[in-house]
């Protein structure tokens, strides 16, 4: 018999899914992604998941991707914006490696991102205005990491209308570094203005420090890291279906008026509703 060579690929299957995660200090932030691994697991039995970091925690990226040897791979980056770890860190990473590695689209902006940006506010305790002088009380903080990249930006600002579209009242981005406005500032905006029903929605994969600062500007609830949430799940299967289809790359981001919050409209009864068939880009 002939020995295979080193990191040959042995069997035939689908290229493994590997989720890319930033990486933090916190404790807790390793059992968040490992949960979120474990519930795409569930979704697609058959195919191979594995997670790599870009800092901080282990596994790290380049380790991850030496271990598939020369197999094929898709790297689904747990971002929600084209900043410079998606277009630079990442990719650079997966070119050094020897396995035949493609980088996916980030996780925003998509109406997947934005029903689980809704659901932890419910859970935190977000209800709907119940009347014209409190949507008018109303608005929500968008959280999020933040990047000087003009793309990037646009992205956070998408996500911010779509999760605007569900809850009927104003969304604001704000950032906990490289940009503007942040979170304390973006809150006393929004209180000059009359708005003092504010929560923050955190557009984090998993806790950390950027995730607990922004929390803690919170003048009122702020919901808790998107984590394994299943419409995260769906969501990073999505973005790798879309790596593997030719010409599926995403439009560029562009703003398009969304539909008020109604009762019986796309926020009602959201914790006990499946995630919806995926569209969108």
């Amino acid at each position: 018999m002939t020995a295979s060579p080193p990191h040959a690929t042995h069997a035939a299957g689908p290229p493994a899914l590997v989720l890319v995660a930033h990486g933090s200090r916190d404790p807790r932030a390793l059992g968040t992604v490992r949960a979120l691994m474990a519930r795409v697991r569930a979704l697609r039995p058959a195919l191979p998941v594995h997670l790599g970091h870009i800092e901080l925690d282990e596994p790290r990226l380049p380790d991850t991707l030496a271990r598939l040897g020369r197999s094929e791979a898709v790297l689904v980056p747990l971002l929600f914006g084209r900043g410079h770890h998606v277009k630079r860190d990442i990719p650079e990473m997966a070119a050094a490696a020897p396995a035949r590695a493609r980088v996916a689209a980030p996780l925003g902006p998509h109406p997947l991102l934005a029903q689980a940006l809704h659901a932890r506010l419910t859970e935190a305790g977000w209800r709907p205005p119940a009347d014209a002088a409190a949507r008018r009380a109303s608005a929500v903080v968008l959280a999020a990491a933040g990047s000087r990249d003009p793309e990037s930006a646009a992205g956070t600002h998408r996500t911010a209308r779509l999760l605007a579209g569900r809850l009927g009242v104003p969304v604001v981005p704000a950032y906990a570094s490289a940009a503007a406005p942040t979170v304390p500032a973006a809150v006393r905006a929004l209180a000059a203005r009359g708005r003092h029903r504010v929560a923050v929605a955190s557009c984090f994969t998993a806790p950390g420090r950027f995730a607990t600062e922004c929390a803690s500007a919170a003048p009122a609830l702020a919901a808790a890291p998107l984590g394994a949430h299943p419409a995260m799940a769906c969501l990073v299967l999505h973005r790798y279906d879309q790596a593997l289809t030719p010409g599926s790359t995403p439009p560029p981001v562009r703003a398009a008026p969304l539909p008020a919050w109604t009762p019986n409209g796309p926020g009602a009864a959201e914790t006990h509703r499946p995630p919806p068939a995926v569209s969108g880009p």
